[in-house]
């Protein structure tokens, strides 16, 4: 391994002071003991491939997430990206079309798309979408429905944002006149953000 790499004691302490975690919520979160959290911290262990999932499936994150290297590591990076009017990727989903700007940015932090909201009715919608890290929505056109976990649905007209924690189960259904078009910018230290974006609405 090279010595630039990030040893996962430093990602998992680095996760940790991200989220506001001490160890003994890492425990009761993943049922691994704090003794081996610690000497896993303290570089004094390693963790088995097992381990590593009963940490992330029970810190709801995915083993990337886990392992990114800690904010500020590394040198300083003077990468841009820029998209022109309907340039991007475009993704046609049953409920939405997803317009993905920027894509030739890998290991983006940030995912910004432009949205199509089509479904008129939440029960044809499906499962509640849940991946990790937040996202923005800004509605530029029509009128969005926006329904979640733990919350009443609540309305959104032109003009109108919300932001999320994307782990809590959501989804947005247009209920304007026509289709409803967001802004929408998802955020999380996954380094494959978009790719997973993607696969979640893949038909």
């Amino acid at each position: 391994m090279s010595s630039n790499q990030p040893k996962l004691g430093e990602c998992l302490k680095a996760l940790r002071r991200r989220h506001g975690w001490t160890l003994q919520d890492v425990n009761r979160r993943t049922g691994v003991a704090v003794s081996t959290l610690s000497k896993v911290e303290n570089d004094q262990m390693s963790l088995t491939y097992d381990k590593l999932l009963q940490i992330s499936e029970g810190l709801g994150i995915n083993l990337a997430e886990l392992l990114a290297p800690p904010a500020g590591s590394g040198a300083a990076l003077a990468r841009r990206s820029i998209s022109q009017p309907g340039e991007g990727l475009l993704q046609i989903t049953q409920n939405y079309d997803y317009l993905y700007l920027c894509t030739e940015l890998q290991r983006k932090r940030m995912v910004p798309e432009i949205g199509r909201v089509k479904t008129r009715d939440i029960a044809e919608f499906g499962p509640l979408i849940r991946h990790s890290g937040e996202e923005f929505i800004y509605v530029l056109d029509g009128a969005i429905e926006v329904h979640t976990d733990h919350y009443s649905p609540v309305r959104l007209e032109k003009g109108g944002s919300i932001y999320i924690d994307s782990t809590m189960g959501h989804a947005y259904i247009s209920v304007g006149e026509g289709d409803a078009t967001v802004l929408a910018v998802c955020s999380s230290p996954d380094p494959d953000l978009e790719g997973t974006l993607r696969s979640l609405f893949t038909i």
